[in-house]
């Protein structure tokens, strides 16, 4: 029987990464040498037991240094390797866990392909001993592959767990089960028998959105203010003075800021700036309550501030009206 066709984008980071040493487990971006696609896949051969993996060149880059020009790149990718190979199965990026969740969740909104696509990243470098690297890479494979990962959105895989792009966030700095999703867990496991999928995830995801990035040059610039015991507001109204047309407050759970940064908040809100009320707390919802609805304030649900902030930006390419924006964060 023939192996399915998948497409191996590969954009650098720890999986990408090649240390000092076997036991150059921290260090080893110092030594600056970091494999393109197609040496991952020959260094893993493994991949090819369970498809016929397409490897794409793009550039290597730092996952902190990945943004608005990546995403489109990658949008643009995507759509041009479905539209070449019709027997494409699926398509899975590797990429630095700095940003991970941010591009997928970016992917998840905008993305135009029905094929499944899956973020993958390591812990540990390719060249360390007890890597993580390559069975994180023939997972995300597997997962790509499967008729079961469509219309999921797109998709994270790392530690064999599967999770939803809109809900996954990175926890620890080192650990290896540092993918999480806080609220409602993974969606599933890559088991060695079997792609094992217990839940789907109901919000709006790709391909099936309303934002299409092809004629935008730049996204709207959305800011996010963390708040902190005795915060007063200088940074958000720094915000306000660079042009920003959103910002993301950070805020103490259950979702406020001191006095203030409220005060500068709604500083913002007058100035005609959208302001999306988030939680510092990585988990759980933000009530729209009478205050935040008096001071013309909106809420993220349950998003974190980074991926509220990729959904502000993204509304804001559509619609200004507050209303329409809240009614994207109930949706998406």
């Amino acid at each position: 029987m023939s192996k399915p066709k998948v497409a191996f984008i590969g954009t650098g980071g720890t999986i990408a990464s090649i240390g000092a040493g076997p036991l150059d487990i921290q260090d080893y971006s110092a030594t600056g040498k970091v494999m393109q696609a197609d040496a991952i896949l020959e260094r893993f051969p493994e991949t090819a037991l369970v498809a016929d993996v397409l490897a794409v060149p793009y550039r290597n880059i730092a996952s902190p240094g990945i943004g608005w020009p990546d995403w489109k790149a990658l949008v643009e990718t995507c759509a041009r390797l479905v539209a070449e190979h019709a027997d494409l199965a699926g398509i899975v990026i590797g990429h630095g866990t700095a940003t991970l969740e941010e591009t997928a969740y970016f992917l998840s909104l905008t993305l135009k392909v029905a094929v499944p696509v899956v973020l993958v990243g390591a812990q540990r470098p390719s060249s360390a001993l007890s890597t993580d690297a390559g069975l994180n890479l023939v997972n995300a494979i597997r997962v790509a592959a499967s008729p079961e990962a469509r219309g999921l959105g797109v998709l994270v895989v790392l530690n064999d767990e599967i999770h939803a792009a809109r809900e996954v966030t990175k926890t620890s700095t080192s650990r290896m089960q540092t993918f999480r999703a806080a609220d409602f867990g993974a969606l599933g496991h890559a088991d060695s028998d079997a792609i094992a999928f217990y839940r789907r995830p109901i919000r709006r995801a790709a391909p099936d959105t309303e934002f299409d990035i092809a004629g935008l040059d730049a996204l709207p610039r959305v800011d996010i203010a963390y708040s902190y015991a005795g915060g007063d507001g200088v940074a958000i109204r720094a915000f306000i003075a660079a042009g920003a047309r959103g910002i993301v407050s950070a805020g103490f759970a259950p979702g406020l800021g001191t006095p203030a940064e409220t005060e500068a908040l709604r500083e913002a809100v007058a100035a005609g700036v959208t302001v999306m009320q988030s939680t510092r707390a990585g988990s759980g919802r933000v009530y729209r309550g009478t205050r935040l609805r008096d001071w013309g304030f909106l809420v993220a649900d349950n998003l974190t501030p980074q991926k509220a902030r990729l959904l502000l930006a993204l509304a804001l390419t559509r619609t200004d009206d507050p209303e329409a924006i809240q009614e994207m964060f109930r949706v998406y």
